[in-house]
């Protein structure tokens, strides 16, 4: 037997119908007749009593005989089983596990700490019992292996000045590396019978080592952005001014006081700060 076998297990109320009729029919008896047999009816209602068992909703008995896999036990209710067997309850409910911040390298070899929020329920009775030691700490040691796998296949964040073209990184492309976080678990956790219902990156961020300098460099990186784009508004409204003055116009320009427009224009419109208009009496060379 290497599965999971689901068992029929009889009727309990019948027994424990049985087990009242016998043991205080043979407490009456005894007390009346005062007969050593009647000890004997008291002792095999008490053996019939210990093969009654009680699964509640989402619950699950794993009888063994002697050793020997029977079978699981998975409907809802009382029932009455072989005295004899050994029985361990499974619980068959979705669990909830957040794992510890763990320090690792991603792609690129920066230290970062991660975390993962892990939803699983046992599938598979059988595996979860005879196929691994402790299948609780089995999900917990290969989800921990899982993370460090999956933080170094991605790096944490695209940065244009390393030439990196990634389209999934850890910080940004949250769907894709649950997915793989996943994969990754459900093939790990399929020996002992696991269903992984949902993983995701709980938590994420740079060690404290590098934070402060990784911030900065963020702040550098979306500064330079932001100028880029103010730089190619700029001349975009510097080349439509010249054309509305030349179109209608209303100043003649030579190449130098072109060049001084533009010049001013380009300082007004890519300060960061308020202009101070200056208004000039007399000729550009004066």
């Amino acid at each position: 037997m290497d599965q999971e076998k689901e068992l029929k297990a009889s009727n309990g109320y019948i027994m424990l119908f049985v087990f009242l009729i016998l043991f205080f029919g043979s407490i009456i008896g005894f007390s009346i007749m005062k007969n050593p047999w009647f000890i004997a009816g008291i002792l095999i209602a008490l053996f019939l009593l210990s093969g009654l068992i009680l699964v509640n909703p989402n619950e699950s008995r794993v009888l063994l005989l002697f050793g020997d896999y029977r079978g699981t036990v998975k409907q809802n209710g009382l029932f009455w089983v072989n005295p004899f067997y050994t029985k361990k309850k499974i619980s068959l409910r979705a669990r909830n596990f957040d794992s510890e911040r763990l320090k690792v390298n991603d792609k690129l070899g920066n230290p970062v700490m991660i975390s993962t929020i892990l939803v699983w329920r046992v599938l598979d009775t059988y595996k979860a019992s005879f196929d691994v030691n402790n299948f609780e700490n089995f999900v917990v040691v290969q989800t921990d292996a899982a993370v460090r796998k999956l933080a170094s296949l991605y790096p944490y964040d695209n940065f244009a000045d390393e030439g990196l073209d990634e389209d999934i990184t850890l910080r940004s492309s949250v769907n894709e590396v649950s997915d793989a976080l996943e994969e990754e678990l459900e093939e790990r956790l399929n020996i002992a019978g696991i269903e992984v219902l949902e993983a995701r990156i709980g938590y994420l961020a740079y060690a404290n080592e590098i934070a402060s300098a990784m911030l900065k460099r963020q702040q550098a990186t979306a500064i330079v952005a932001a100028r880029h784009k103010i730089v190619e508004g700029a001349v975009s409204m510097v080349e439509m001014a010249l054309h509305q003055l030349k179109d209608k116009e209303l100043v003649d320009l030579d190449a130098e006081r072109r060049a001084a427009m533009v010049s001013n224009l380009m300082v007004v419109l890519c300060s960061d700060k308020d202009v101070t208009p200056v208004v000039n009496a007399g000729t550009l060379n004066h």
